[in-house]
């Protein structure tokens, strides 16, 4: 059984950073990658970065240059490192797990960038 727990969101004015966390535990070991998205009301959640297990890395354009995507293997814990954050970045941010089967997803964590 695969456990994701987002953590470290929070509220930020724009320009600020948060680092965020999630920890996996579990049958964790087949997994090719893992990665953020992004949901708010009304909207698709969407790709916001990913982690291969090679470590190549992928962003959505909107946010390559200001976000940072690694992994503590040691720790199974996959971070992500906002920069220069804007009002258009608040959202719930989710973990993902690729698995073969059905993907794994934490329950999110809020994001807030405003004034």
């Amino acid at each position: 059984q695969v456990q994701l727990v987002e953590s470290g969101g929070g509220l930020v004015q724009p320009g600020g950073s948060l680092r965020l966390s999630c920890a996996a535990s579990g049958s964790i070991l087949s997994s090719t990658a893992m990665g953020w998205y992004r949901q708010v009301p009304g909207k698709q959640r969407e790709f916001v970065a990913r982690i291969s297990r090679d470590g190549t890395t992928n962003y959505v354009d909107s946010v390559k240059g200001r976000f940072t995507i690694s992994i503590d293997n040691a720790k199974n814990t996959v971070y992500l490192q906002m920069d220069s954050l804007r009002p258009e970045d608040t959202a719930v941010y989710y973990c993902n797990l690729v698995l073969p089967g059905p993907n794994a997803w934490g329950q999110g964590t809020q994001v807030t960038v405003s004034s």
